[in-house]
Parts: structure tokens; C-alpha cells; sequence
């Protein structure tokens, strides 16, 4: 990264996580929390940089994030579209909420539409059964999804 880069700020923040974590254990996961939380994603450049200050291994690092769904290595959209693809929401139609959402929104789940406005994420439950199929957009839980009232959600969520 380099320090005229618009990353230098990130590498400067990201350094500051680190130092207030310095000597806890099991450090990498709250720091990475805090990334995401502060601007959005953890950018892959930072893999480097967090290695070497955490005395990590770069792979191991890589690892960590690209294993927990959570962790975005780009920023989302401004609408960001999660649904529920566990067992309880499946059984009402999850799976054809998450077809029509790709099809609508013309990506897969895990992309963000070209002119970024949404992003679409999988989870596997939001504690929300009862309701399903279940979503989040923009953080509120939504129940009882039905393909015309996602879309109205979303458009509502770009447009806020």
C-alpha cells in the first residue's frame, strides 16, 4: 500500500485496531469485526499489513477471512439485500425468493450489481423462522418474503 494512496489512511487506522488489541488473544477476529464495521470491507491489501503486525502468517490471515461469510473484500452496495437460506425458510420458499432476487437484480448471490446500488448475501438463519422466508435489508430483519415485496423493499432501500 502505498502512502500517497487513498489506503494509507486505512493502513494508518488499521494499525491503531491492532494496537489496541495488542496482547489479546485470539486478536484478528474483533479486529477484523472492526475493519468491516469502520469502512465496510476488509481490503485485500490489508492482508499484508495485518500479517506482519499480528505475526501471522499471510495465509493465515487470508484464511480467516475468506472463511467467514461475514467479511466482504470489496465495498457493498448501498442496499445490502441478505437472505435466509436455512432449513426453516427453505420450507417456505427461500430458495425461489433467492432465484427471483438473482434474476431481478441480474447477479449471484455474494455480488453487487455493476452500478453498485445492491448487494446480495446469503445467510443461514436470522433467528427470524417463524416468519419466513426471512430477510435483512439494511440491517432490518423482514419476514414473510414474497418476491414482489423484496423488490419493493430493495427499491426502497436504494432509494433511501
Amino acid at each position: 500500500m502505498a502512502m500517497d494512496s487513498p489506503g494509507a489512511s486505512m493502513a494508518a487506522r488499521v494499525r491503531a485496531l491492532v494496537a489496541a488489541h495488542r496482547g489479546d488473544r485470539g486478536a484478528l477476529l474483533p479486529i477484523l469485526h472492526r475493519i468491516q464495521a469502520e469502512f465496510g470491507y476488509v481490503d485485500p491489501d490489508l492482508v499484508p499489513l495485518l500479517a506482519v503486525e499480528l505475526n501471522l502468517s499471510r495465509a493465515d490471515v487470508h484464511g480467516v477471512i475468506t472463511f467467514y461469510t461475514d467479511f466482504r473484500s470489496g465495498p457493498a452496495g448501498r442496499a445490502l439485500v441478505r437472505l435466509c437460506r436455512a432449513e426453516a425458510c427453505q420450507s417456505v420458499g427461500a430458495e425461489q425468493l433467492v432465484a427471483h432476487a438473482e434474476q431481478v437484480l441480474g447477479i449471484k448471490v455474494g455480488q453487487t450489481t455493476p452500478d453498485g446500488s445492491v448487494t446480495l448475501e446469503q445467510v443461514f438463519c436470522l433467528g427470524n423462522c417463524a416468519l419466513g422466508p426471512a430477510g435483512q435489508i439494511n440491517e432490518r430483519v423482514q419476514g414473510r418474503l414474497t418476491p414482489a415485496r423484496l423488490e419493493a423493499l430493495m427499491v426502497e432501500a436504494v432509494h433511501s
